[in-house]
Protein backbone atom coordinates (compact mmCIF):
# COMPACT_ATOMS: atom_id res chain seq x y z
CA UNK A 1 0.00 0.00 0.00
CA UNK A 2 1.64 3.55 -1.00
CA UNK A 3 1.47 6.19 1.46
CA UNK A 4 -1.43 8.21 1.38
CA UNK A 5 -3.42 6.05 -1.29
CA UNK A 6 -5.25 4.15 1.48
CA UNK A 7 -6.09 0.82 1.58
CA UNK A 8 -6.50 -1.76 -1.12
CA UNK A 9 -10.29 -4.00 -0.37
CA UNK A 10 -11.87 -6.59 -2.46
CA UNK A 11 -15.29 -6.83 -1.32
CA UNK A 12 -17.39 -9.46 -2.80
CA UNK A 13 -20.96 -9.62 -3.94
CA UNK A 14 -20.76 -5.85 -3.49
CA UNK A 15 -23.32 -4.78 -6.19
CA UNK A 16 -25.74 -4.70 -3.83
CA UNK A 17 -27.00 -5.02 -0.04
CA UNK A 18 -24.74 -5.43 2.95
CA UNK A 19 -21.91 -5.72 0.29
CA UNK A 20 -22.70 -2.04 -1.33
CA UNK A 21 -22.97 -0.50 2.55
CA UNK A 22 -19.63 -2.28 3.07
CA UNK A 23 -17.93 -1.19 -0.38
CA UNK A 24 -19.07 2.29 0.82
CA UNK A 25 -17.80 2.21 4.46
CA UNK A 26 -14.70 1.12 3.35
CA UNK A 27 -14.26 4.42 0.27
CA UNK A 28 -16.08 6.70 2.93
CA UNK A 29 -12.19 6.13 4.97
CA UNK A 30 -10.26 6.79 1.90
CA UNK A 31 -9.89 2.99 0.80
CA UNK A 32 -9.58 2.09 -2.71
CA UNK A 33 -12.41 -0.70 -3.19
CA UNK A 34 -12.87 -3.18 -6.04
CA UNK A 35 -16.78 -3.79 -6.26
CA UNK A 36 -17.52 -7.49 -7.30
CA UNK A 37 -20.59 -8.85 -8.62
CA UNK A 38 -21.21 -12.55 -9.56
CA UNK A 39 -24.44 -11.67 -11.95
CA UNK A 40 -24.30 -7.79 -13.03
CA UNK A 41 -21.27 -5.68 -14.02
CA UNK A 42 -23.42 -2.73 -14.88
CA UNK A 43 -24.72 -2.73 -10.91
CA UNK A 44 -21.23 -3.33 -9.78
CA UNK A 45 -20.12 -0.18 -12.13
CA UNK A 46 -23.38 1.86 -10.69
CA UNK A 47 -22.31 1.18 -7.12
CA UNK A 48 -18.45 1.96 -8.23
CA UNK A 49 -20.08 6.00 -9.41
CA UNK A 50 -21.29 6.28 -6.19
CA UNK A 51 -18.60 5.45 -3.62
CA UNK A 52 -16.10 8.68 -2.65
CA UNK A 53 -12.35 9.17 -3.06
CA UNK A 54 -11.18 7.75 -6.09
CA UNK A 55 -9.35 4.40 -7.18
CA UNK A 56 -12.14 2.06 -7.16
CA UNK A 57 -12.69 -0.62 -9.74
CA UNK A 58 -14.98 -3.46 -10.77
CA UNK A 59 -14.32 -6.93 -11.40
CA UNK A 60 -17.09 -9.51 -12.14
CA UNK A 61 -17.17 -12.94 -12.28
CA UNK A 62 -19.35 -16.30 -10.96
CA UNK A 63 -17.76 -17.16 -7.45
CA UNK A 64 -19.34 -20.77 -8.00
CA UNK A 65 -16.67 -21.18 -10.42
CA UNK A 66 -12.93 -21.86 -8.73
CA UNK A 67 -11.06 -20.96 -12.03
CA UNK A 68 -13.43 -17.75 -11.85
CA UNK A 69 -12.19 -17.20 -8.00
CA UNK A 70 -8.89 -16.95 -9.03
CA UNK A 71 -9.17 -14.91 -12.08
CA UNK A 72 -11.66 -12.29 -9.44
CA UNK A 73 -9.17 -12.12 -7.01
CA UNK A 74 -5.81 -11.31 -9.45
CA UNK A 75 -7.32 -8.89 -11.20
CA UNK A 76 -9.05 -7.14 -7.90
CA UNK A 77 -5.12 -6.95 -7.11
CA UNK A 78 -4.20 -5.70 -10.40
CA UNK A 79 -6.76 -2.96 -10.42
CA UNK A 80 -5.38 -1.90 -6.80
CA UNK A 81 -1.59 -2.50 -7.24
CA UNK A 82 -2.09 -5.28 -4.36
CA UNK A 83 -4.25 -5.98 -1.83
CA UNK A 84 -4.84 -5.65 1.87
CA UNK A 85 -8.40 -6.64 2.61
CA UNK A 86 -10.20 -9.66 1.20
CA UNK A 87 -14.28 -9.07 2.59
CA UNK A 88 -15.88 -12.49 1.61
CA UNK A 89 -19.60 -10.97 1.81
CA UNK A 90 -20.72 -12.99 -1.22
CA UNK A 91 -23.56 -15.41 -0.32
CA UNK A 92 -26.96 -16.63 -0.73
CA UNK A 93 -29.98 -18.41 0.51
CA UNK A 94 -32.23 -20.93 -1.00
CA UNK A 95 -34.99 -22.36 0.61
CA UNK A 96 -34.93 -26.21 0.62
CA UNK A 97 -37.06 -27.61 3.59
CA UNK A 98 -36.54 -31.04 4.42
CA UNK A 99 -39.84 -32.05 4.35
CA UNK A 100 -41.22 -30.95 1.21
CA UNK A 101 -38.78 -30.81 -1.51
CA UNK A 102 -37.06 -33.59 -4.06
CA UNK A 103 -34.48 -35.42 -2.95
CA UNK A 104 -33.30 -33.88 -6.31
CA UNK A 105 -33.80 -30.55 -5.65
CA UNK A 106 -32.29 -31.36 -2.17
CA UNK A 107 -29.22 -32.18 -3.53
CA UNK A 108 -28.56 -29.15 -5.49
CA UNK A 109 -29.96 -26.70 -3.10
CA UNK A 110 -27.16 -28.46 -0.85
CA UNK A 111 -24.24 -28.21 -3.87
CA UNK A 112 -25.26 -24.19 -4.86
CA UNK A 113 -25.29 -23.48 -1.00
CA UNK A 114 -22.15 -24.82 -0.29
CA UNK A 115 -20.06 -23.90 -3.67
CA UNK A 116 -21.50 -20.05 -2.96
CA UNK A 117 -21.32 -19.62 0.85
CA UNK A 118 -17.96 -21.45 1.71
CA UNK A 119 -16.27 -22.64 -1.23
CA UNK A 120 -15.91 -19.39 -2.65
CA UNK A 121 -14.78 -17.87 0.66
CA UNK A 122 -12.08 -20.73 1.22
CA UNK A 123 -10.97 -20.08 -2.63
CA UNK A 124 -11.08 -16.44 -2.51
CA UNK A 125 -9.13 -16.84 0.75
CA UNK A 126 -6.41 -18.86 -0.83
CA UNK A 127 -5.98 -16.93 -3.61
CA UNK A 128 -5.77 -13.94 -1.60
CA UNK A 129 -3.15 -14.97 0.06
CA UNK A 130 -0.34 -14.49 -1.36
CA UNK A 131 -1.42 -10.86 -2.12
CA UNK A 132 -1.61 -10.05 1.66
CA UNK A 133 1.81 -11.59 2.49
CA UNK A 134 3.42 -9.68 -0.15
CA UNK A 135 1.75 -5.95 1.48
CA UNK A 136 3.34 -7.15 4.90
CA UNK A 137 -0.02 -8.15 5.92
CA UNK A 138 -3.95 -7.46 6.39
CA UNK A 139 -7.30 -8.63 7.48
CA UNK A 140 -10.04 -11.17 5.74
CA UNK A 141 -13.17 -10.67 6.97
CA UNK A 142 -15.79 -13.09 6.02
CA UNK A 143 -19.59 -12.64 6.58
CA UNK A 144 -21.17 -15.41 8.15
CA UNK A 145 -24.72 -15.63 9.65
CA UNK A 146 -26.28 -16.12 13.25
CA UNK A 147 -28.16 -19.25 11.33
CA UNK A 148 -24.76 -20.70 11.88
CA UNK A 149 -25.69 -21.20 15.79
CA UNK A 150 -29.52 -21.23 15.43
CA UNK A 151 -30.13 -22.95 12.55
CA UNK A 152 -32.15 -22.26 9.45
CA UNK A 153 -35.09 -24.50 9.52
CA UNK A 154 -36.42 -23.78 5.37
CA UNK A 155 -32.79 -24.09 4.52
CA UNK A 156 -30.34 -26.05 6.57
CA UNK A 157 -27.31 -25.90 3.70
CA UNK A 158 -27.38 -22.15 4.38
CA UNK A 159 -26.82 -22.46 7.97
CA UNK A 160 -24.02 -25.52 7.98
CA UNK A 161 -21.97 -23.42 5.04
CA UNK A 162 -22.12 -20.40 7.46
CA UNK A 163 -20.98 -22.61 10.46
CA UNK A 164 -18.47 -24.38 7.81
CA UNK A 165 -17.09 -20.64 7.12
CA UNK A 166 -16.70 -19.44 10.64
CA UNK A 167 -14.84 -23.08 11.51
CA UNK A 168 -12.43 -22.37 8.63
CA UNK A 169 -11.99 -18.70 9.47
CA UNK A 170 -10.68 -19.33 12.79
CA UNK A 171 -8.67 -22.47 11.20
CA UNK A 172 -7.24 -19.55 8.99
CA UNK A 173 -7.03 -17.12 11.93
CA UNK A 174 -4.43 -19.19 13.72
CA UNK A 175 -2.30 -20.21 9.76
CA UNK A 176 -2.26 -16.42 9.24
CA UNK A 177 -1.32 -14.71 12.05
CA UNK A 178 2.53 -15.42 11.97
CA UNK A 179 2.10 -13.68 8.25
CA UNK A 180 0.82 -10.28 9.81
CA UNK A 181 -2.87 -11.56 8.40
CA UNK A 182 -6.10 -11.35 10.90
CA UNK A 183 -8.93 -13.80 9.32
CA UNK A 184 -12.20 -12.85 11.47
CA UNK A 185 -16.62 -13.18 10.74
CA UNK A 186 -19.16 -10.82 11.37
CA UNK A 187 -22.45 -12.69 11.97
CA UNK A 188 -25.65 -10.88 11.38
CA UNK A 189 -29.31 -11.75 11.99
CA UNK A 190 -32.09 -10.11 9.45
CA UNK A 191 -30.71 -6.99 7.53
CA UNK A 192 -33.03 -4.37 6.39
CA UNK A 193 -31.96 -4.53 2.47
CA UNK A 194 -33.60 -5.43 -1.13
CA UNK A 195 -33.64 -9.55 -0.63
CA UNK A 196 -35.89 -9.75 2.70
CA UNK A 197 -37.52 -6.53 1.77
CA UNK A 198 -40.92 -8.79 1.08
CA UNK A 199 -40.17 -11.23 3.68
CA UNK A 200 -39.86 -8.34 6.37
CA UNK A 201 -42.54 -6.26 4.91
CA UNK A 202 -45.52 -9.74 4.64
CA UNK A 203 -47.52 -11.28 7.64
CA UNK A 204 -44.28 -11.61 9.19
CA UNK A 205 -42.34 -8.63 9.58
CA UNK A 206 -43.54 -8.25 12.74
CA UNK A 207 -42.47 -11.31 14.47
CA UNK A 208 -39.05 -11.30 13.34
CA UNK A 209 -38.95 -7.71 14.21
CA UNK A 210 -39.83 -8.53 17.49
CA UNK A 211 -36.69 -11.16 17.82
CA UNK A 212 -34.85 -7.94 18.57
CA UNK A 213 -35.40 -6.15 21.55
CA UNK A 214 -34.56 -3.34 19.71
CA UNK A 215 -37.69 -4.28 17.68
CA UNK A 216 -36.15 -4.01 14.03
CA UNK A 217 -33.99 -5.63 12.27
CA UNK A 218 -30.46 -4.43 11.36
CA UNK A 219 -29.49 -1.37 9.05
CA UNK A 220 -26.56 -2.64 6.29
CA UNK A 221 -24.70 0.13 7.03
CA UNK A 222 -24.48 -1.18 11.08
CA UNK A 223 -23.11 -4.76 9.57
CA UNK A 224 -20.86 -2.23 7.07
CA UNK A 225 -19.01 -0.80 10.48
CA UNK A 226 -18.62 -3.96 12.04
CA UNK A 227 -16.65 -5.45 8.92
CA UNK A 228 -14.68 -2.02 8.81
CA UNK A 229 -13.76 -1.95 12.24
CA UNK A 230 -12.51 -6.04 12.31
CA UNK A 231 -10.63 -5.24 8.93
CA UNK A 232 -8.45 -2.45 11.06
CA UNK A 233 -4.78 -2.51 12.14
CA UNK A 234 -6.90 -1.92 15.72
CA UNK A 235 -8.63 -5.14 15.65
CA UNK A 236 -5.57 -7.17 14.51
CA UNK A 237 -5.27 -8.92 17.43
CA UNK A 238 -9.10 -10.30 17.37
CA UNK A 239 -8.02 -12.82 14.65
CA UNK A 240 -10.12 -15.27 15.16
CA UNK A 241 -13.37 -13.56 16.51
CA UNK A 242 -17.19 -13.91 15.29
CA UNK A 243 -19.06 -10.59 15.87
CA UNK A 244 -22.65 -11.20 16.25
CA UNK A 245 -24.60 -8.19 15.14
CA UNK A 246 -28.16 -9.13 15.59
CA UNK A 247 -29.58 -6.61 17.82
CA UNK A 248 -29.15 -9.42 21.05
CA UNK A 249 -32.20 -11.55 18.61
CA UNK A 250 -29.50 -14.63 19.30
CA UNK A 251 -27.21 -14.79 22.38
CA UNK A 252 -24.24 -17.67 22.55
Amino acid sequence: MAAGEGRAVLVTGSSRGVGRAIAHAFAARGDRVVVHSGSSVDAAERVRAELPGGGHAVVGGDLTDADAVAEVVDRAADALGGLDVLVNNAGGLVEHPPLTTSYGDWQDSWARTLQLNLVAAANATFRAVPHLVAAGGGAIVNVSSRAAFRGEVAAPAYAAAKAGLNAFAQSMAVALAPHGISVTCVAPGFVQTERPREVLDGPSGDAIRGQSPFGRVARAEEVAEAVVWLASPGARFSSGTIVDVNGASYLR
